[in-house]
């Protein structure tokens, strides 16, 4: 029988990010939580047989094998530890907490009763990520010591309807908390860790925190730059990554969340097309292009099911308290 998943939140992330791709891992979305009319409907198109759920008690009692929480992120914790008390596995989106002590909170309870809790870095199986691996185990850039690694569009003007946007920080809105956790989370699984030395957290739109620009000293040695900006006109590339002998580009994010956005779903815990970005090695003037991996969010949930079975869950806890805990001194460096 395929392991039964309760999602709480069925907006972008519950519909677009988790669902999908827990049906293509091989899970039934056996209930969803929302209140949004909008959303019960698109639920209820979505996955005809799935129970849909108007409270958080409900949804616990829907007989689960995993819940996940894709809230909003003020509501992360209280419906995390609620799960985890009901004997519930849980994945919680990202960032788990809105701060180092939530996220702690989070974890003391898991550990309190037992039961595991992982959250969801999605972008460790992003063609880019993967292949950054791979080049940093084949060598070919030499002995690396810069990265910079970046999410930046351009929207000068808020979404009316964008809580993400409005948020303050203390309620859990802004990029500080959206977008870094994926940049840091990926610096740190491909470099180890590292201390924050740098930060500039601001708003250029006169909302929630949309400019951010972290500068980790990894242990190894490595700098990482990491950038997350709403307001960039000329946005730099995705990844650039520099050894002594060359220099790695990655333009772009790879089409997989454009396929979920279109209403894509993965099958078998894959994709059928291909899902690459497209890498080049510079040396100068000389640019080659560079063979790249399929990205693949189904395997974070690939991993998730096996971890029920007594498999390794595909983020740590130590994974998520390091990322909170950078996230929070960004925040104590650019307001000191």
């Amino acid at each position: 029988m395929a392991p039964r998943v309760g999602i709480a939140g069925y907006g972008l992330a519950g519909r677009y990010f988790h669902a999908p791709l827990l049906s293509g891992a091989g899970f039934e979305v056996a209930a969803v939580l929302t209140n949004n009319p909008e959303r019960i409907a698109n639920a209820k198109s979505d996955y005809p047989n799935t129970k849909v759920v108007s409270s958080l008690e409900e949804l616990l009692n829907s007989k689960l094998d995993l819940l996940v929480v894709a809230s909003t992120n003020d509501a992360h914790a209280t419906q995390a530890k609620a799960g985890l008390r009901a004997g519930i596995p849980v994945v919680v989106d990202k960032p788990m907490g809105r701060t180092l002590k939530e996220t702690k909170e989070i974890i003391d309870v898991a550990k309190e009763v037992g039961v595991p809790v992982t959250t969801y870095f999605n972008r460790k199986w992003d063609s880019d990520a993967l292949t950054v691996k791979k080049v940093i185990a084949e060598g070919v850039l030499g002995e690396i010591f810069r990265l910079e690694s970046r999410f930046e569009v351009f929207k000068p003007k808020l979404k009316p309807d964008s809580w993400r946007e409005k948020q303050s920080a203390a309620e859990g809105g802004g990029n500080l908390l959206d977008l870094q956790p994926h940049l840091i989370s990926t610096a740190l699984d491909w470099f180890g860790p590292a201390d924050l030395i740098s930060a500039s957290v601001r708003s250029i739109r006169g909302a929630s925190d949309d400019d951010i620009v972290l500068v980790l000293k990894h242990h190894n040695g490595v700098d990482s730059y990491l950038s997350a900006s709403a307001v960039m006109g000329s946005a730099g590339p995705r990844i650039r990554l520099v050894g002594n002998l060359a220099t790695l580009i990655i333009q772009d994010l790879d089409p997989q969340e454009s396929l979920l956005k279109s209403g894509g779903k993965p099958e078998n815990g894959k994709w059928a097309q291909s899902t690459k970005s497209q890498a080049f090695i510079h040396k100068g003037t000389d640019i080659t292009s560079y063979p790249t991996l399929d990205g693949n969010y189904t395997q974070f949930y690939m991993l998730v099911k096996a971890a029920l079975n007594g498999g390794a869950w595909p983020v740590s806890t130590d994974e998520a308290l390091a990322v909170a805990k950078i996230i929070d001194q960004a925040r104590e460096i650019s307001f000191r």
